[in-house]
Parts: C-alpha cells; structure tokens; sequence
C-alpha cells in the first residue's frame, strides 16, 4: 500500500510539473517491478532497466556468473520464459490527454507486452525502440502492465530446425557451452551477437527490460525526431537546416529554435492530423568548431527546438550539436589505397581502439564507468573509438561523453562474423532498427563514421562461406 501512495505521489507531481511547462507529459515507469519464471509464477524483486542474470543474482537465485564455471551451470536460464510485471497508478488528468502511448527504449527481444491483461504489443528486435497507443487500455487508478519474453534459444532452434540449409558463421556462438551442440542460433533473433558467446567473454544469453520505460500523453503535438543537417560548417559561419518530424492534431503552431538559450529562429507553421514535417533555418556567426582531442577545443551549442500552440509550449526537443565537418578519404597511393579522416578540413592521424560493451550484463555500466572509461581514452590521446558490431548501439551517455571528450565514433550496425537470414520479416526489422539508432544518434558530433558491419565480407571471400554456401545450395554465387 505504501508503495501504491509513493507511486501516486510521484505521478502527481511529475503531471502537475509538466502540464505547467509543457502539453507533453512522460511518466516514467521503471519501478516496482518483480519477476518469475514462466512456468513456476514465484515473484521476485526485479530492477528495470535490468537483466534477469542479474535479477537472479541480486535474489541468491544463482552465483556470481563470472565465476569459475558457473558459466555452465547457468545456461539454463536461456532456455527459460520469463514474466516482468509492475502496476502503476493513473489519474483521470492522464486520460483526458487524446493520446497516449506506452514507451520501450529497449526489450531484449522475443516479447509479449500486455496492459491489464490484453495485448498490446509484440517485439523482435533488442536494439529497436517500441511504441504502442494505449489510451483505450487504461483506466484510472492502479494498472497492470506485464512483460512476457520468450527464450530466445527455443526460438533460434525452432528457426534452425525449420530450415533445409545452414548459413555460414563463425563459431563464435558457443553452441557447446549452451547445450545445443552445433545448433549455431545467433543469427536468429535481433540482439547482441556477444550474449552468445565469443572470443573474449563468456556465453550469457539474456531476456530483458534493458533501457527505460514510461508513458507519453499529449494533446495537440509531439515533437518526435529532430535532425540539425549543417550546410555550411567552418569559422566564419555555420547555416543549419533544422528537420523537425512533428505527429499533431490540425492546427496553427509557432516553431521555435534557441541556441544557448538565444532565440535565433521563429516561424508559423500549419500542421495536419498525423505526421508532419516542418524545417528551419538559422545562422551562426563566426562559430567556435568543435574538435577531436588533440586538435582543439570540443565547442558545443545546445540547440533547443520548441513547438508552440497560441502562445504555449506544447513540446520541446533538446540536443547539443558541435559544428563541424567530417570527411573519409579513399585514395590511390603505392601500396594500395589511402584511408584517412579529416574534420574541418584538416587530415587527422586516427588513435583509438575497437570498443566491446563494458559488461556481460550492460545494466550494471553507470555513470562512473562510462566516465572513466571515455576519461581514460582522452588521457591516452586517443581521438577515435570504434564501437564494434557484435555489441550493442551504446547508451545516449556514452555518445554525450564521446562529444564533450572530442572522441571521433566508427559506428557498426550490429552484424558480426555471420550471414544472416533475407526473409522479408527480417529485413522490415532490421530497416527500422537502423532508422531507430541513427535518428537517435545522428546529432552528435562524435559521429564520424557509420559501418555496415563486422568481417562479414571477410568471410563470404577468405573464410569459405561461398564456397559452403554453394555447396550447400548447389547454386553459384556471384563473387
């Protein structure tokens, strides 16, 4: 009952604080939930974003994974579905708004989602943001919102099993150590190719409510993405085209730009009922660049988009840009071909290193560490990191951490070591995701570089996956 009454609180002030400032209200909804086994229904105390190794390990349900060889003895919590539930109270100012939407910025992976027992969203993709309408679900007072992952093993082996051919991968998937013999079921699911194994770390396969979840209600507009794209970026001036993709009910709104709290942009715009797109453009005289360590300062403006209604505010979007230009340059010289950066013009000597996620269980990376470890590249003199694409798309923190740091960012999509299936379901989730992240990350500076992948060419030619998969097929490939 307490905790009902501190969840009520709460929700009372986070409504009355936003609907002063803005039309838009997010309530978070990251607390008091619990777990169990599908089959077994003993609720535990859960942490959300989280994991369900950790979970296990904050309730004594099992040991410390890392050691000895618990890794073993741990390999049935993959095969295994998991419940996530919470409740969270609603008040009927909430359900006045016109729309309202339940957010997850990361489920990892095979979900069903359920608000007061009816479905309202299924997912295949950790690395993908989901959100669902779930006005006519809710009512006022307490809610039930519940979680239902599937294991992803059950569903790679039920994918593997209903084909009539293998596709090529390297044996980084630890299938052996999972029990699954050379059932090889990475490739499968949408989510971080390392769960399964690799090289440098051990096999944890995960179900999890891994980044936050909360509701978002408004009643005329949200403000959903925003691209600042720089048309002309050196020191005497920087012009910047602001995109702003809006979902609004019809009507006459104000578009509004700040840069550092300096209004340097305003315009009238006519909205429509349903998506829209709005643009805006605005000048900044002789700016200050933003650098890579070691060749200058790390400038940052923080741009402000704020979308006005007679007069109030109905949303606003905030992110920090550094003007800047980045080019990668491919040239012939005597030993092949040439590859190098340069931003601003200058060619840049890249030092850096190839960046793996800091933890098995990315959950348990704060602040502190992301700080430390970013900290710790600068003070090498590093300007580059290369994060790799057998992890994950990294938090917001670490690109914002990267920016202040001058660290220049080659960005894999997160394909690795393997071919991956072409059927058309697969391809639909792997387009959005790609939308999802650089949507998300597209404004940061840091943002030097996006790559298609890990050896994956490498294999199809050096490795032998052509000459398997011809064989396999009884087809030729073109080289």
């Amino acid at each position: 009952m307490k905790n009902i009454a501190f969840i009520l609180l709460t929700f009372c002030i986070l409504a009355c604080s936003n609907s002063k400032k803005q039309d838009v209200m997010m309530i978070e909804l990251n607390n008091n939930w619990e777990f169990s086994q599908a089959d077994k229904k003993e609720w535990l105390s859960a942490t959300v974003p989280g994991c369900v190794h950790t979970d296990l390990l904050a309730n004594k349900r099992i040991e410390d994974p890392f050691y000895r060889l618990n890794e073993l003895n741990q390999q049935w919590i993959d095969k295994t579905d998991w419940i996530y539930r919470t409740k969270f109270m609603v008040e009927n100012d909430l359900l006045q708004k016109q729309n309202i939407e339940l957010k997850f910025n990361g489920l990892d992976t095979h979900a069903d989602v359920y608000v007061n027992d009816s479905l309202v969203l299924k997912t295949d993709n950790m690395f993908r943001e989901w959100s669902v309408p779930v006005k006519k679900f809710l009512k006022e007072g307490e809610n039930n919102l519940t979680v239902y992952f599937h294991s992803a093993i059950k569903y790679g082996v039920n994918k593997y099993d209903s084909l009539n051919y293998e596709i090529p991968l390297t044996n980084n998937d630890l299938s052996e150590i999972g029990g699954l013999g050379n059932k090889r079921v990475s490739i499968f699911s949408r989510k971080a190719g390392y769960h399964f194994g690799w090289d440098w770390g051990p096999r944890f396969v995960t179900s999890v409510i891994w980044r936050p979840v909360f509701l978002k209600a408004w009643e005329n507009a949200s403000i959903i993405y925003v691209r600042h794209e720089q048309l002309k970026a050196d020191s005497s001036k920087a012009e910047i085209k602001t995109h702003v993709t809006a979902e609004a009910v019809a009507g006459d709104y104000e578009l509004v730009i700040e840069a550092n709290s300096k209004q340097i942009s305003k315009r009238k715009t006519t909205l429509e009922n349903g998506l829209n797109q709005i643009s805006a453009d605005f000048t900044i005289e002789d700016p200050e660049l933003w650098w890579p360590n070691g060749y200058g300062k790390q400038n940052l403006y923080n741009v402000k988009v704020i979308l006005k209604k007679e007069g109030k505010i109905i949303d606003t979007k905030e992110n920090r840009i550094g003007i800047r230009t980045v080019e990668v340059i491919e040239k012939p010289d005597d030993k092949g071909i040439a590859l190098y950066f340069k931003v601003n013009g200058v060619p840049m000597f890249m030092k850096g290193a190839n960046y793996i996620p800091q933890d098995n269980f990315v959950n348990r990376v704060d602040k502190q560490r992301y700080e430390h470890i970013i900290e710790s590249a600068r003070m090498a003199n590093m300007n580059m990191l290369r994060v790799w694409g057998g992890g994950i798309y990294e938090d917001d923190l670490f690109y914002d951490l990267c920016d202040e740091k001058g660290i220049l960012i080659w960005q894999d999509f997160m394909f690795a070591c393997s071919m991956y299936p072409g059927d058309k379901p697969f391809l639909q989730t792997i387009e959005t995701e790609a939308a999802d992240n650089i949507r998300r990350l597209r404004n940061h500076p840091s943002i030097a570089l996006w790559c298609g992948n890990n050896e994956i060419l490498s294999g199809w030619t050096q490795w032998g996956w052509q000459q398997q998969t011809e064989k396999n097929t009884e087809k030729k490939w073109p080289t």
